[in-house]
This record gives structure tokens, sequence and C-alpha cells, in this order.
């Protein structure tokens, strides 16, 4: 297989409007949904979304890959999960700053909502040279960083110590602000963690990517899904 990676396709000015006139349907309001939990995670730990090219959106998207993978592109800071052919939702994320950006295949090990957060030693000793105090552990909970949802990679078996998970500061989506974890929007990440299970194939494209691990054309949103859904 080969790497094939091209920008958003180019959209017709009809096309903008329609975007234009639907930004709303991905806004915190709209995917509060029922329950108060959701609420509350919209209202305390949303207090401010990335620019609109990384809200969540459904785009035509061509891959060698089945229904079900994700695939993790840590240079355009987007994450597909495949919906079938010629189909994924796409998320923005936020990714590992400099030094700690990773490649590889993952599945997802096992699951979590509103998860504790363990800074591995070192991380710990790394910023206490900074002057900031890290907990042992620290549980869950709107003010933690691993968010609402956390999906923990693993190969071979092992924990990698690497994240899917959620963030109380979205703003940083887009951006290299992590160590090597892959954050989303609080409401970004329920709606994955719904949909990918337990052994979910995780491909990152990063750091020691090569020509043909995969492949993948994502050739802008699509229209009609977003208009029809499915």
């Amino acid at each position: 297989m080969r790497l094939h990676v091209t920008g958003m396709a180019v959209l017709t000015v009809a096309a903008a409007a329609l975007l234009a006139g639907n930004a709303a349907a991905f806004s915190p309001a709209d995917v509060a949904g029922a329950g108060a939990e959701r609420s509350e995670i919209i209202q305390v730990a949303q207090p401010k979304k990335p620019p609109q090219r990384y809200w969540r959106t459904k785009v035509r998207f061509r891959t060698d890959e089945a229904p079900g993978t994700i695939i993790v592109d840590t240079n355009s800071k987007y994450l597909y999960y495949i919906d079938g052919r010629n189909r994924a939702t796409r998320y923005g994320i936020g990714v590992g700053r400099d030094g700690f950006g990773w490649s590889g295949v993952v599945k997802v090990g096992r699951k979590a909502e509103w998860p504790s957060w363990t800074p591995p030693a070192e991380m710990r000793v790394r910023e206490r040279a900074k002057g900031r105090i890290l907990p042992i552990t620290q549980p869950g909970g709107i003010d933690n960083p691993l968010g609402a949802r956390a999906l923990y990679l693993y190969k071979g078996g092992r924990d990698t110590i690497f994240r899917i998970h959620g963030t109380n500061q979205p703003w940083t989506i887009g951006q290299n602000m992590s160590s090597g974890c892959i954050r989303m929007m609080n409401e970004d990440v329920e709606h994955l963690y719904e949909r990918a299970g337990i052994g979910t194939k995780v491909i990152v494209i990063g750091p020691g990517s090569k020509p043909g691990d995969t492949y993948f054309d994502d050739r802008g949103v699509d229209i009609f899904r977003t208009i029809f859904g499915g």
C-alpha cells in the first residue's frame, strides 16, 4: 500500500455557504443532547472552541483500511473514523509537541468514562524541574486533563501509555501541545467513544511513518451526508 494524503477538496461557493449555515450542527449546544452530565461538560469544560476547520464533520474518504478503523494524521491534526466505503467522520485533534510525536499501529485496549489521570514518573520529574508539581493520581472530573472519555492504546497486549482522550482545554485542538497523547474536544471524544470498541485498530501517522505504511485520501466535506445524514 502507499501513503497518499491530499488536502481538503475545493468546495463550491454553494457548498461553503451550506457549511457556514450548518456550522451550528456541530456546536456544543446541539450535541449536548439529553442528560445533565453532558450539559455540564459543555458549560464548564468548553469555554472556547478551536477554529471551525477542526470541528467534527463527515468527509468523502478513500482508504484500503476496513470500516471501523481509526486513522490519526498528526501532521494535519485530524482523526478519521472510517464509516464505510468512501465515507469517514473527521475530528480535529491536538497532538504531541516537538520530541513527543510518534507513529505506529495500535489497538484500543480499554475505555473509561471520566478517567483518572496518573502522570508517568518521568513526566512528574520533568514538570517538577519547571516548578510544577503533578499529582500521583488525579480523579476524573471536569478539571482532569483527560477530559470526559479515554481510549487506552495498546500494542502487543501492553499499554503504550498513549491515549485518545478529551481535554479541559479545547482551544488546544489543532496544536502540538501534548506529551504524545491524542486529545479531542469532550463532545467529540464522547461521540468516538460510543463508536470505537475494544480491539479497534488505530493507525497513527507521524514521525517515523514511511510511504506505503497506509493509504488514505481526504476528499473534503461530504455535502450529501451533511444534508441528508447517513
